[in-house]
């Protein structure tokens, strides 16, 4: 038998990738205008006008924001790049005697079953199995974390039956 593996999913990966983007996009927006709006040669100076010059120097509600905001739309952008690389590399993995998750390793044996009720509609199955102190654990497995968990859901229902 072949090592079947279900790779972290490129739709998860896609997702933190965009929302990665969109910080760095707010946190360049709102900096812009928060910092260099201020200067005459800014195509924005017209918003620094209305939300500090005309309010007697003072930098209103929106001018705070948009000064304050940007450093922690940096650091979100951050600890998602952080969180990022650490699920990057991240699989399932079955081979000749157990299923490998992160660091769990789980052999066929003590695998109980399998409830796949709602892998069809909802794209999940439920692994039952018996840890290494003999108590009953379950495990979740989604097909929004995993790609290719058909292939490897067949491979651990042959497995254990």
């Amino acid at each position: 038998m072949a090592v079947i593996e279900a790779p972290f999913s490129r739709y998860k990966r896609n997702n933190y990738l965009i929302i990665m983007g969109i910080l760095l996009a707010a946190a360049a927006m709102f900096g812009y205008d928060g910092y260099l709006s201020r200067y005459e040669w800014s195509m924005r100076h017209k918003f620094y006008q209305m939300h500090v010059i005309d309010n007697g120097g003072t930098p209103d509600s929106d001018m705070k924001f948009n000064q304050i905001s940007p450093p922690f739309f940096l650091l979100g952008a951050a600890l998602l790049a952080v969180r990022f690389f650490m699920v990057k590399g991240k699989k399932l993995t079955a081979d000749q005697s157990a299923l490998h998750v992160d660091s769990l390793s789980i052999p066929y044996e003590s695998m109980e079953s399998i409830n796949k009720t709602f892998f069809d509609k909802k794209g999940y199955f439920i692994l039952t199995y018996k840890d290494d102190r003999q108590q009953i654990q379950q495990i979740t497995l989604s097909d929004r974390n995993y790609d290719n968990l058909p292939e490897l859901l067949d491979t651990l229902v042959s497995k254990i039956s």
